[in-house]
């Protein structure tokens, strides 16, 4: 009976070979042996690196880590796995703190935090006329999107999530694009067959494929790797003090434009501080005022229900807390780049997980973090 069923599991596994070697589905073997993405999957894919070629730390505050977490932030940072905690006011370090032999200087993958450095890219592509308008249709750049109803798709569709493209973004599923973009080799091939299901411009349906075609736009447009297009644009005018790697679906290939810059807790802030500075850095103007604003305004969108958008502009998150306006990036394990203009304030916090949702397109530790830094600074 034990050798039956032996030789029964033998011929299962060949029969699932084979279905995934006729399928071409062979990310599956990937997705299957590391099971659930992780912050420094940076070390299982290939990487494109992002120079920073004129590094200038930042300022420390006079009372720089005087300051205590509070009895919940110590809570969440125990229950969430944090690996770094970031405060930022006045344009000087105020706290931060590290866990489990993360430093400063440490990466860590940003998962859809990337989202929002391609949304800057392509402002500052707009600004060089490196793309037209906004509402240039994503056919000049990619020509499968020149037929039937792909034909309508825009670059302004894409930054706003609402291209209403047939992306299936599951992530527990390792049959869902997601996984296979995550895992796979061929994110242009992936990208370039999606089609337009639903008429583009009209509901917020939040897809990773969106920013992947942003990434491939970029590339197009610019002639340079969107890791060399993000060096000499962003990364090196911010003045960052450690190189970052992008991770790649092969060597050589395109990369995970939707995820997977690889940085760490204070280089990251430097987004936050571009646009809480109106894309202005120390005197240089990096990306226009206007794309930040826009950014950084609710996208004239209605959610699947019908409501009004009012929690996402152009790949940034938008939240009011007490009476703060806050604008952040967001990764799936709970990366975050917080924004209180009004306190001008940045929050970073990394780490392994996220809180829970809350039912408003936003998590329960969005809440906290933001809640607990404010009181550790002594504010309302």
């Amino acid at each position: 009976m034990r050798k039956k069923i032996l030789k029964g599991f033998l011929w299962l596994l060949v029969l699932v070979n084979m279905a995934v070697l006729v399928s071409g589905k062979t990310y599956l073997y990937k997705a299957v042996w590391y099971n659930f993405a992780g912050i420094e999957d940076y070390r299982i894919f290939d990487n494109n690196s992002v120079a920073a070629n004129d590094p200038v730390e930042w300022q420390e505050a006079t009372d720089y880590n005087n300051a205590h977490l509070t009895d919940s932030l110590i809570a969440i940072h125990k229950r969430l796995k944090s690996v770094a905690f970031l405060i930022i006011k006045d344009d000087s370090v105020r706290y931060e703190q590290y866990w489990e032999g993360y430093s400063d200087s440490s990466l860590s993958n940003s998962f859809s935090m990337a989202k929002t450095i391609v949304s800057i890219l392509t402002g500052i592509a707009l600004d060089e006329g490196k793309i037209k308008s906004l509402d240039q249709p994503v056919g000049d750049f990619i020509p499968e999107f020149n037929e039937g109803e792909n034909k309508a798709l825009t670059i302004r569709h894409l930054l706003t999530m609402s291209s209403g493209l047939n992306w299936d973004e599951s992530y527990g599923s390792p049959l869902s694009t997601t996984t296979e973009a995550y895992y796979g080799k061929d994110l242009y091939r992936l990208v370039s067959k999606l089609k337009v299901v639903s008429p583009p411009g009209k509901v917020f349906d939040y897809m990773s494929g969106n920013t992947e075609l942003l990434g491939l736009i970029l590339i197009k447009a610019t002639g340079k790797s969107l890791s060399e297009y993000a060096s000499e644009k962003l990364w090196t005018p911010v003045q960052a003090v450690h190189s970052a790697l992008w991770s790649t679906d092969k060597s050589g290939g395109n990369e995970k434009a939707y995820c997977c810059f690889n940085s760490n807790a204070r280089d990251f802030a430097r987004i936050g501080r571009l646009f809480l500075q109106n894309g202005n850095w120390n005197g240089r103007q990096i990306v226009s005022e206007q794309y930040v604003k826009e950014s950084i305004t609710p996208a004239p969108l209605v959610y699947t229900d019908g409501t009004p958008n009012s929690c996402y502009g152009f790949q940034w998150w938008l939240v009011k807390f007490r009476e703060h306006q806050v604008f952040y990036a967001r990764g799936i394990l709970g990366q975050y780049v917080f924004v209180i203009p009004d306190q001008k304030m940045i929050v970073v916090r990394l780490g392994h997980k996220r809180g829970e949702p809350t039912g408003d397109k936003h998590l329960s530790d969005v809440y906290a973090y933001i809640e607990g830094a404010l009181d550790m600074m002594n504010l309302k």
